[in-house]
């Protein structure tokens, strides 16, 4: 059962690796806020639509806090390193996540820090440079700052959804966060609002694409494993994305792939499985009460 559930959880960071292709090739520049606002809300319309359950007020103020750290603040922050960041520096900075969840899980939930999973997040990190950074990539400070921002509030998401789980099913969490997560989002996107009148039939697919698929489907998944399986381990599941960047990047694209990218998707790979096992090595910190 745990490895149905890694592999049912291993789907949606494997999903979002498609991001980058679908944004800069079917919303190419797009408002962030506005394409983060499309992406949640209709998708947590939907789904609100299908639980047909409201969250009770007492847990209004910590939702609306998950919402913002997985959803708002994430998805305006990483569209701005997207658009701002050649896909291989963005995809490097986001990789920075497995690390601070270690961290964030020690303080937040007592959870003792494993020498395997922070080798594994280190290893994770040089894996994904290696294998999407090129010699010609170049930093934008605007687009560092966000994309190191969005592997934050992500990483403060994964915890925190952890410790404040509700007794609700995965779709019903999901469904509220996405709701509120786009509502949170309409008074800083309407500005772009209008926007909306001029987008084509193939930035409407690239959207439909990222609300029900990359965010609703994959969402549901991944709270579903973050309610089952232990946080660093969850979050080590992000070097998929880049992966399948890459490798959609070459099939789709007819991209060629260097000897040095082989190299770092096995590093990736490793630092995956190393950050799954549960090797014998002295843990750093107090034992888990989760």
């Amino acid at each position: 059962m745990a490895r149905l559930d890694l592999f049912y959880t291993a789907l949606a960071p494997a999903i979002w690796g498609s991001s980058y292709i679908v944004t800069t090739s079917l919303l190419p520049g797009q408002s962030p806020l506005l394409v983060a606002l499309l992406r949640a809300l209709p998708a947590g319309l939907i789904l609100l639509l299908l639980v047909r359950q409201l969250p009770p007020l007492s847990w209004i103020p910590k939702l609306l806090i998950l919402a913002m750290l997985n959803f708002s603040l994430f998805w305006t922050l990483l569209f701005v390193s997207a658009y701002r960041l050649p896909g291989g520096v963005a995809a490097t900075l986001g990789a920075t996540q497995p690390l601070l969840v270690v961290f964030l899980s020690a303080y937040a939930l007592k959870t003792p820090m494993r020498p395997a999973a922070l080798l594994a997040g280190s290893l994770g990190i040089i894996g994904v440079a290696l294998l999407v950074l090129t010699p010609e990539a170049k930093l934008d400070m605007w687009g560092a700052i966000a994309g190191l921002g969005g592997a934050a509030s992500m990483a403060a998401g994964v915890v925190l959804t952890r410790k404040w789980q509700p007794p609700v099913p995965p779709l019903t969490l999901t469904a509220w966060q996405l709701t509120a997560g786009g509502v949170l989002l309409v008074p800083f996107a309407a500005p772009n609002l209008l926007d909306i009148l001029s987008l084509t039939g193939a930035n409407l697919l690239g959207l439909a694409y990222m609300s029900l698929v990359g965010g609703a489907l994959t969402y549901i998944l991944w709270f579903r494993g973050i309610a089952r399986i232990e946080p660093a381990k969850v979050s080590l599941l992000g070097v998929l994305s880049p992966l399948t960047a890459v490798i959609l990047g070459w099939v789709l694209l007819a991209q060629s792939l260097t000897q040095m990218q082989f190299i770092g998707a096995a590093l990736a790979l490793f630092s995956l499985w190393l950050g799954q096992t549960d090797l014998s090595l002295k843990s750093i910190g107090p034992r888990s009460s989760a």
